[in-house]
């Protein structure tokens, strides 16, 4: 089975590879690795005519990638891209995970992020509440016999609101703002100039995180797109594309990290810098110490 296999923009050439052999492991010939953002704008400029400027934000459940595009008649060009490979969902409902220990330590004494049953069932309770405040302002928590005592069984009942969950997280929703600029700066754009802002993965669902994006681009992200189908939908064209099947589709991406070797002092030498369009080469002549 032939497949297009999607990563996270950021990701570096270890983390692909690592992704390629997992997808040959599985019994997969992957035929090409995509950025995210990237398969997103595929789907969403597919047979679309007009130019357009968009702005990729895409929060999953372990990763962040912002990726700014130029997209119009066929042709999809990443003018720059920027990212943080360890913020994601997972990060949030740990938030709720330590709140909810915190009280229940401070309550019992007892330390349930040492017990791994108990574990498991805050963490599957923090992300249904989580889930649950993206449409509710709040969210009852129940677990009945978390874990048990001399004195016989203990529960959690609890609640958590909408507001306090942003409170847990608002550090994490501050981490979401330095990737937009630095992607915003390198493609040296302002937010004036972005059309259209696409949601990419199931986080973006949280209010707080749709308030920040409009707060930071100055308009609403655009609604056409499912954030939990896009990504699937932009691999299948760039597969159609591979296959034949599609025409006219041209994408530039470019390097999300720069390249480069270490010389004398341990320093790195960039020969490739960030966001240069790919396939690219460089040569550079260096002498032994």
């Amino acid at each position: 089975t032939k497949a297009v296999v999607t990563v996270p923009a950021y990701f570096n050439d270890s983390q692909r590879t690592a992704t390629k052999d997992a997808g040959r492991i599985a019994g997969l010939e992957v035929l090409r690795i995509i950025n995210e953002p990237t398969a997103a704008s595929l789907a969403y400029g597919f047979e679309r005519k007009n130019n357009e400027t968009i702005l990729v934000f895409d929060l999953g459940g372990g990763t962040f990638d912002v990726s700014v595009l130029e997209v119009g008649d066929g042709v999809f060009e990443v003018l720059s891209t920027s990212g943080d490979t360890h913020l994601g969902g997972d990060d949030f409902d740990k938030r709720v995970v330590d709140w909810l220990a915190g009280d229940f330590k401070r309550d019992e004494g007892i330390d349930l992020l040492k017990d791994k049953q108990a574990l498991q069932r805050l963490t599957e309770t923090a992300e249904k509440a989580k889930m649950e405040l993206s449409s509710l302002s709040q969210t009852n928590i129940s677990l009945p016999f978390i874990t048990a005592t001399a004195d016989g069984p203990k529960h959690i009942e609890t609640t958590l609101t909408r507001a306090k969950f942003e409170e847990l997280c608002s550090d994490l929703l501050d981490r979401l703002r330095t990737p937009v600029e630095n992607s915003l700066r390198d493609a040296k754009l302002s937010i004036k100039d972005i059309d259209e802002v696409i949601l990419v993965g199931g986080s973006t669902r949280i209010p707080a995180v749709q308030e920040l994006v409009k707060k930071l681009i100055g308009k609403d992200p655009n609604v056409t797109v499912n954030p939990d189908e896009v990504v699937a939908l932009g691999a299948a064209v760039q597969a159609g594309v591979l296959a034949g099947d599609v025409s006219d589709i041209v994408l530039l991406d470019v390097s999300p990290l720069s390249l480069g070797l270490e010389t004398l002092g341990g320093v790195m030498t960039k020969i490739i810098p960030r966001n240069t369009t790919l396939p690219t080469s460089k040569s550079e002549v260096f002498s032994t110490a």
